[in-house]
């Protein structure tokens, strides 16, 4: 038995049969669902993070329920032994997010989860590594607005056969799309999964797990998934402690003393936000903690048990459209078992401008960054691009990330991400700006023939200075531009001069051309 938060769980090395048969004999519930029972030696002088549950006539009794709230949370200590493995038995469900308006103009030409993240990658790339790091390797990523750039991605970073002979894995775009059934867009999350439900249903799984394609965090869904199978949980929801500042922003769950969820509240305010309030020690925190962090928020991350997803969105709440505003309050109104999961780990959200400028400086964060890439045991994976490595030619770089293939000249960068193919000329200065780089390299002819017309090249010309922006991909920087916002404008939409301003963050436009002397 491995330790989870200082109680023990029934998680023995999978190697271990003998040990686990001698702890739980399985039976099998009238749904086909795997349940652990105890023997009288397993239970005694201990709490057991496991439940015990066994269905007669398809009503579920409740034999023994003996649970640590802490069995519910995400223990660096605990060992996963899945069984059935999750390759064998869950289905990825990543849901590619709306029109993204509020990261206009970054998603201008591309979906939300395609937007290009920490030099190398794109959004999708952490869902997906998050997948294949936890066993996950059957997964399904729905969309609708701007996919080309996406579809080209994944198909590059995930197209080889990902499984064995048996168990074939796979990384599949399914993009919205009419039928007789159903002639309309995805209306929201649980309307997107509702109508590929006819697909997910032929994959002989247990569980959905149900992710979003926007969030920056890594986590081992191995681990949320055992948690949802020992507590023999209809719904589980993946949980974060959350400050009062914070909480406001997001759906805030309040949960009973075994991490049943028990109220819920869409974005509340006021008196309704205080009500809201929990002790979140019993999750795990310590005291301190639990006093900064009061809320529990969901990260709109669920494992969902296969016959209670076709339950709920075929029979229950046909007509819900959303997970996190009506299917999941729905399912805790009527009965069902849904549990809270505590993530306690860095996790952000990146739906506006200001929160992936944030996301995307944090790595460069010394001692240790806010999210790393460098983990060899759950690396993030992306399309091979066989680049060359970066060159730096008398270059003054502090603080900084460097993507591939970058060629840097006689200039200085600080507290700066810059993307691949990136090109920066003498003299320029870049600070606390995140540059995507560019989808190809110019050769010296097209250079000679964009100076005979009096256009300029990919990159950042000489002398030019940036400050606080972010420069998407394949821009066109001319010679002693100053991207500085002097004037501190906090919003501005100047999308015919190729860039918008943002929360004091000026964004300069996929393939827009800022002229030489401009200045922002």
């Amino acid at each position: 038995m491995a330790a989870i938060g200082g109680v023990r769980a029934l998680t023995t090395p999978c190697g271990d049969r003998s040990t686990k048969a001698a702890a739980a004999s399985k039976s099998i519930g009238a749904d086909g669902r795997k349940l652990l029972s105890f023997s009288s030696s397993a239970l005694s002088g201990e709490k057991i993070a496991v439940v015990s549950g066994r269905r007669f006539g398809g009503a579920r009794e409740r034999v023994s329920r003996i649970v640590s709230p802490k069995a519910v949370s995400d223990s660096s200590n605990s060992q996963t032994c899945l069984d059935p493995d999750a390759s064998r038995s869950v289905l990825g469900i990543i849901l590619g997010g709306g029109a993204g308006t509020r990261l206009y103009p970054l998603t201008k030409k591309r979906a939300k989860p395609a937007v290009p993240l920490g030099a190398n990658y794109r959004l999708i790339d952490i869902p997906v590594s998050n997948c294949l790091n936890s066993n996950v390797s059957k997964i399904y990523v729905l969309t609708q607005f701007n996919s080309a750039s996406l579809n080209r991605h994944l198909s590059r970073a995930y197209a080889s056969n990902m499984g064995g002979y048996k168990n074939e894995g796979f990384v599949e775009v399914l993009a919205a799309q009419q039928s007789p059934e159903n002639p309309n867009w995805f209306q929201g999350t649980a309307d997107a999964v509702r109508q590929y439900l006819w697909l997910f249903e032929e994959h002989n799984v247990l569980e959905f797990l149900v992710l979003a394609g926007d969030h920056l965090y890594r986590m081992d869904y191995e681990k949320f998934i055992q948690a949802h199978r020992e507590t023999d949980a209809d719904i589980t929801v993946a949980a974060l402690p959350m400050d009062e500042k914070r909480a406001t922003a997001f759906g805030l769950m309040k949960i009973d003393e075994e991490g049943r969820i028990t109220e819920f509240a869409e974005k509340p305010k006021g008196e309704q936000l205080k009500s809201m309030k929990v002790d979140t020690t019993i999750l795990g925190l310590d005291d301190e903690r639990a006093k900064e962090m009061p809320y529990i928020a969901s990260m709109g991350i669920y494992v969902v048990s296969k016959g209670v997803m076709l339950s709920l969105l075929r029979d229950k709440f046909p007509g819900a459209n959303d997970f996190g505003s009506e299917i999941i309050p729905g399912a805790t109104s009527i009965g069902m078992r849904v549990q809270a999961y505590l993530y306690d780990g860095y996790w952000e959200d990146i739906g506006t401008i200001e929160a992936f400028y944030n996301a995307n400086l944090g790595i460069t964060k010394k001692p240790v960054p806010d999210f790393s890439f460098y983990d060899r045991s759950s690396p993030i994976y992306t399309q091979p691009r066989y680049l060359p490595p970066s060159k730096m030619l008398d270059a003054e770089v502090t603080d900084s990330v460097i993507g591939e293939g970058c060629v840097i000249k006689n200039c200085k960068i600080h507290h700066s991400v810059v993307g691949l193919r990136s090109c920066i000329s003498e003299g320029a200065i870049i600070e606390d700006t995140l540059l995507m780089g560019a989808d190809y390299y110019e050769t010296d002819a097209d250079k000679r023939y964009l100076a005979a017309k009096g256009s300029i090249p990919v990159g950042i010309g000489k002398n030019s200075h940036i400050k606080r922006a972010i420069i998407d991909k394949n821009a066109r920087i001319g010679d002693n531009v100053k991207i500085i916002n002097s004037d501190n404008v906090l919003e501005a939409a100047r999308e015919t001069d190729g860039y918008f301003i943002k929360s004091g963050i000026v964004t300069v436009i996929k393939d827009a051309l800022i002229p030489s002397g401009t200045i922002i």
